[in-house]
């Protein structure tokens, strides 16, 4: 299940990487507008803080102090900045998952979740999970604000 779980979050962060990359314009993924609450460059630091914390602290031991209040600051960092938090969690990820035996699933994870003790099975659907639903919110502002339409026709590039 590991093997499994690790692909799925490799993938997934792949696509976060290539989210961030297709901003044309910097300072539109750390826009909010009408009702959006959070914009893409903080939901990009929400995620690489939350998979620091879930899987590189608490499962991989790697020392990281998460900070959740800096993860919804308003401010700009370059995207340079926000992909190499990206690439640096995959190999976090990557090397977690690979050093962990499957009968750890079922263990309880070392932090409750919700005020709840969870297996480290759960935590980390738990996290799949959540990775995909802000990377569904950051495409989609991506298409809403940083020029989606290119000229009125639809760029094969942003379809992907």
């Amino acid at each position: 299940m590991f093997e499994e779980l690790k692909k799925i979050l490799l993938r997934d962060l792949n696509k976060l990487r290539s989210e961030i990359e297709l901003y044309r314009d910097e300072e539109k993924m750390w826009q909010i507008e009408k009702r959006i609450s959070n914009s893409a460059g903080t939901l990009c630091v929400h995620l690489t803080g939350s998979l620091n914390h879930f899987i590189g602290a608490q499962l991989g031991h790697t020392g990281y102090i998460r900070n959740r209040e800096f993860e919804f600051l308003p401010g700009i960092l370059p995207k340079a900045v926000l992909i190499k938090g990206i690439e640096d969690v995959m190999e976090m990820v990557s090397h977690t998952l690979e050093n962990m035996k499957e009968s750890q699933l079922k263990e309880v994870f070392p932090q409750l979740l919700f005020d709840e003790k969870v297996t480290t099975g759960y935590l980390l659907t738990h996290v799949v999970s959540h990775l995909n639903y802000h990377l569904g919110q950051i495409n989609y502002h991506r298409r809403l604000l940083d020029n989606f339409y290119d000229h009125g026709k639809e760029s094969n590039e942003e379809n992907t």
